[in-house]
């Protein structure tokens, strides 16, 4: 399945039909008088979120949604039916935005939010007759219906965000830990959108992991993949730090990646946060100086991905701080 998280889309409501003219004509009823019914009003456009989707790729190739208009009225007081509803069936976690501002941010599964109401349907003569005008020769007409453009953003609702440098072994971690089918690679930027995975504690509780790709220095401000995907992290619960442990200088590759989480969003630095030490086959010897002053800053693992060294431990914490 193909990730999209951000495309924009045009909303139409249906129109309301037209109120009908008849009069009631009937053997023996001499004064029948006007009997036209109501138009039918015209459907609505509603969004819906659902946590069975984890996507907006349905809207990439079908940008133009139209809600059905309502049916005409008919004689003997018959109202017309009302148009059929559009409904946007979007992930949680998806924000629609309007003229740029907010308009609402579906965070709850069945969350349901009427984005472009459809025209009201128009009266029937039935209904227009006086005592000064009794015999009403027209009706109204229904109201047309409403259109809109809007933006869908897709911010994933993860419990903990897998962030760091490219290469520097979340995607083998993700898998590891959830079984999630993340791809792998030596090469840099190998993941190019967010995979999720679910952690099972042994009391069968689930805790959503996200690996957040292509955070670079440089991210918050477009480098790299980082721009792209730096939303999803505002929703995460907490983060876990993943560093490489054959990286030359691991402090360093730790203040980077909160460099760019600050520049883009100071709030996300009051997030709890763990730090991974991936590679623990190594010998991380060299690097006992920065380990040290690591340890300082948030709780610290060192973990092999490859041997499953550690991730027990780590396991063992996460289930700890969250439930």
């Amino acid at each position: 399945m193909l990730f999209c998280d951000h495309v924009k889309i045009h909303v139409a409501s249906g129109s309301g039909a037209k109120g009908c003219v008849s009069f009631r004509r009937e053997k023996n009823i001499p004064f029948g008088g006007p009997d036209g019914g109501h138009g039918g009003r015209g459907g609505h456009v509603l969004a819906r979120a659902t946590r069975n989707l984890m996507t907006l790729i349905d809207f990439r190739y079908r940008p133009h949604v139209r809600a059905q208009n309502g049916r005409p009225g008919a004689g003997r007081k018959r109202a017309g039916a009302a148009g059929k509803d559009a409904i946007l069936l979007l992930p949680t976690g998806t924000e629609i935005w309007s003229m740029g501002e907010l308009v609402v941010d579906l965070i709850t599964h069945d969350q349901e939010v009427l984005l472009v109401r459809g025209g009201d349907g128009g009266c029937g003569n039935a209904v227009l007759a006086t005592s000064t005008h009794q015999i009403p020769r027209h009706a109204f007409p229904g109201q047309p219906g409403q259109e809109s453009w809007l933006e869908l953003k897709l911010k994933l609702l993860a419990d903990i965000g897998l962030i760091g440098l490219p290469n520097a072994g979340k995607s083998t971690l993700l898998q590891k830990l959830t079984g999630a089918a993340s791809k792998i690679g030596d090469y840099p930027f190998t993941t190019l959108r967010p995979y999720l995975g679910m952690l099972i504690t042994p009391s069968h509780q689930e805790l959503l992991l996200a690996d957040l790709p292509g955070l670079i220095l440089g991210a918050s401000e477009g480098r790299g993949l980082g721009h792209r995907f730096l939303g999803h992290a505002e929703r995460c619960r907490g983060f876990l730090h993943v560093l490489d442990g054959s990286a030359p200088d691991l402090l360093e590759s730790y203040e980077v990646i909160r460099q760019e989480l600050r520049a883009y969003n100071p709030a996300l630095l009051e997030k709890p946060e763990f730090i991974v030490v991936t590679k623990k086959d190594l010998d991380l010897s060299p690097h006992k100086k920065d380990l040290d002053v690591l340890r300082t800053k948030a709780p610290l693992f060192w973990v092999s991905s490859i041997t499953g060294e550690g991730l027990d431990a780590l396991q063992s914490y996460v289930f700890q701080r969250f439930f």
